[in-house]
């Protein structure tokens, strides 16, 4: 059930600055639960619907490009759609074994690819930035205010995520302790 509740809470948080028709930017400070959401949903989630958040993910992007930001529609959307497919790839990976380190590690690796990627892909796909390295490393440069906020939501929304089955395990047995131990005293 985790799972699919951090999908439907990444998918909510995109459309949270439009709910009040707030002037600011979408996911202000690109802090967004969305890479900690897929690499849950790989890990924890189930194999027969990963398709699940990557079918969610996209739509929400065709709803907030089309009518929220009254963009077009381009091919560098197919970039990110197979960017979602990795980290819930990735996130397949942590099944097994999902320490801290690990957890950290993929959050971190989601952050770097997405930078890298969506970047290049902005840099390829529309005439914003000259076609040479300049043009790229233009663009390189411009996404560098939004890679702070982005590391920092992977790594705090993955820890979290990760460390609520923990807390609730722990809550679990620490109430069926105390359960037991009031049994006890009657």
């Amino acid at each position: 059930m985790l799972p699919y509740l951090f999908i439907l809470l990444a998918i909510a948080v995109r459309f949270l600055p439009f709910a009040g028709q707030f002037n600011v930017l979408p996911h202000a400070w690109h802090f967004t639960p969305i890479a900690a959401s897929l690499l849950f949903f790989g890990a924890r989630g189930s194999k027969r619907q990963m398709w699940i958040p990557l079918v969610l993910l996209a739509a929400t992007d065709v709803v907030l490009t089309k009518f929220i930001y009254s963009y077009s529609l381009s091919w560098d959307h197919l970039v990110t759609w197979a960017w979602y497919a990795a980290i819930l790839w990735l996130g397949t990976g942590l099944r097994e074994k999902s320490g801290p380190v690990r957890v950290i590690g993929a959050a971190l690796a989601s952050s770097v690819s997405f930078f890298l990627i969506s970047n290049f892909a902005v840099w390829a796909a529309w005439q914003m930035y000259p076609k040479n390295l300049s043009g790229l490393m233009m663009s390189y440069a411009a996404g560098l205010p939004f890679f702070r906020g982005t590391v920092e939501s992977d790594v705090f929304f993955s820890v979290a995520f990760f460390g609520v089955p923990v807390f609730l395990h722990a809550l679990a047995g620490w109430m069926h302790k105390t359960a037991g131990d009031h049994v006890a005293a009657a």
